[in-house]
């Protein structure tokens, strides 16, 4: 039987496949993360398995997460996705998702692509946290709240440290699984298999 993280509700067969399969598995595809990015400021004051078990229905809420889509979104959009039952319909964060859209465009015209942005908060390569006990696990750190802060700067909204810590584990920049889990090691093994310096040298890759 394979050991687990801490806060995994074992009970849940999607969560754990989540957890098995994506958390902390590092992303460097500006559509996934834009997917994460809408997720996690869909989640302020829910909890991920809230937001997971709406995934589906938030991916074609937001036209497979295809940023220039939603970026475009309008009045007309936000009228239909206020009365989308299969996502958080909260006005603020649906407005905030599309606000989000237009400023992760901008980035990737900045930096080349939001990955080469967002990776160089932990200099392009993952951080692995030693996690032996519940009294490890953090909420937020220096580094989610430089990644926060700069977010807040280029106008993202529902980004806040705390969400952007979320944010940086389940996108792999930062490894949380708990020591004693199979997957740290796994993903761990992984890195010498991803080419992170392309990330800053030409921008987003897709795995």
């Amino acid at each position: 039987m394979c050991t687990r993280c801490m806060w995994l509700d074992l009970s849940k067969e999607d969560y754990i496949h989540y957890h098995d399969q994506e958390w902390g598995v590092p992303v460097l595809d500006d559509r996934t993360l834009f997917e994460f990015i809408t997720l996690e400021s869909a989640q302020a004051g829910l909890s991920w398995y809230t937001i997971l078990k709406k995934r589906a229905a938030y991916k074609t809420a937001f036209a497979q997460f295809d940023v220039k889509l939603v970026a475009a979104m309008g009045e007309q959009d936000l009228i239909k996705l206020m009365n989308n039952t299969g996502i958080v319909r909260n006005e603020k964060k649906i407005q905030a998702t599309i606000n989000n859209a237009k400023a992760f465009i901008e980035i990737q015209r900045s930096h080349g692509s939001f990955a080469s942005y967002q990776w160089q908060f932990v200099n392009y390569f993952p951080i692995v946290n030693q996690i032996m006990s519940k009294i490890d696990y953090h909420s937020q750190s220096e580094l989610s709240v430089a990644f926060a802060k700069d977010l807040k700067q280029r106008g993202f909204k529902f980004l806040g440290p705390t969400t952007v810590y979320a944010h940086m584990q389940a996108c792999g920049m930062i490894n949380d699984h708990d020591n004693r889990c199979f997957r740290k090691q796994q993903i761990i093994d992984s890195y010498k298999n991803i080419d992170f310096a392309a990330i800053k040298s030409r921008g987003c890759l897709s795995l």
